[in-house]
């Protein structure tokens, strides 16, 4: 959870001593807006600024039901409501305009407003899913409960898979992050039975090919072991299912332990313990917002690593 804000006050509440201007007793009666004249009660407020408004499928995007394209078929299908009546797409709503997406009330959440991010390490054990038939524990349990939304992961850790995981209340940011075309690396720990041959290292780099097209490692160190197990760090851009292990597999290394330890910009910092989660600054979440704005491929710029917050995420009891 965030750190609790102090309420905003107003000037004229700030000290009880302070007293408002004397009124002119020739002035007429009657409230009017600073800055309102006669004029421009003549003019009907044709000259008051335009409500701000956004198009439908992009807000309910950018409160993590999903991708705008899902948004759009989801208006299509009838699922969403504006002020009662059935929505259409590519229309446009404002502030004031009551949404629901069957049936049910949702907040509108417009672009001035900050998305929430958080980072998660993620234990083996866990999916990446609120859906499971086999009713196996998930990720969502351990997070801060939202009022009105719901988080939505940026790609996934397989069940055996563990480190670190991005979790953000915009739909929209997470496409964008997970997008090949962001330019952020996916950096590894990998715990694989014996070593790597000269050869195989030299496959991994270059690139093998898998069953879903060629794939290979942009960087691969060797971190040291010892008897059987032996340790490699590992980065690539593209987040394919299983793709690291499929790696290995292709050069007949298995692999026994898998972390990811950096997403992007964002390091596993090693004071977050298993199971909980730190939520980024505003600051640190308006710089990353502002790098998915800028030219497709350019890196984003490192943050500062986010301090722990009071009480966040602390792991659900099971």
């Amino acid at each position: 959870m965030r750190t609790k804000q102090t309420p905003f006050r107003s000037p004229r509440s700030s000290s009880s001593s302070e007293r408002p201007p004397s009124r002119d007793p020739n002035a007429p009666t009657g409230r009017r807006s600073r800055g309102t004249t006669n004029a421009s009660k003549v003019n009907n407020g044709k000259n008051a600024p335009e409500e701000v408004s956004e198009r439908l499928h992009k807000v309910l995007a950018q409160i993590g039901l999903g991708s705008r394209r899902e948004m759009e078929t989801w208006i299509a299908e009838g699922r969403v409501q504006v002020n009662g009546k059935p929505a259409q797409t590519g229309m446009s709503v404002s502030p004031g305009d009551r949404v629901k997406v069957n049936g049910r009330l949702v907040p509108l959440h417009f672009s001035n407003r900050l998305p929430r991010v958080l980072m998660y390490h993620k234990p083996e054990g866990e999916i990446v899913s609120r859906d499971d038939p086999e009713g196996r524990p998930n990720v969502f349990t351990a997070l801060p409960r939202l009022r009105g939304g719901r988080w939505v992961a940026v790609g996934r850790l397989d069940l055996n898979t563990s480190g670190l995981i991005l979790f953000t209340t915009s739909g929209e940011l997470a496409n964008q992050l997970m997008h090949p075309g962001s330019g952020l690396l996916r950096e590894y720990a990998a715990r694989v039975l014996g070593e790597l041959t000269p050869e195989a290292e030299a496959q991994l780099k270059t690139g093998v090919e898998l069953e879903d097209g060629p794939a290979r490692f942009e960087s691969l160190e060797d971190a040291g072991g010892q008897g059987v197990n032996h340790w490699y760090r590992v980065s690539l851009y593209e987040g394919r299912n299983r793709e690291v292990r499929r790696l290995f597999d292709a050069v007949g290394s298995k692999v026994s332990r898998l972390i990811r330890v950096r997403y992007g910009p964002f390091q596993l910092p090693p004071r977050l313990k298993r199971g909980h989660c730190l939520e980024l600054e505003e600051a640190e979440v308006r710089r990353l917002v502002q790098s998915q704005g800028s030219e497709v491929g350019n890196p984003a710029p490192e943050p500062e690593l986010p301090k722990p917050t009071r009480n966040a995420g602390r792991r659900a009891e099971r």
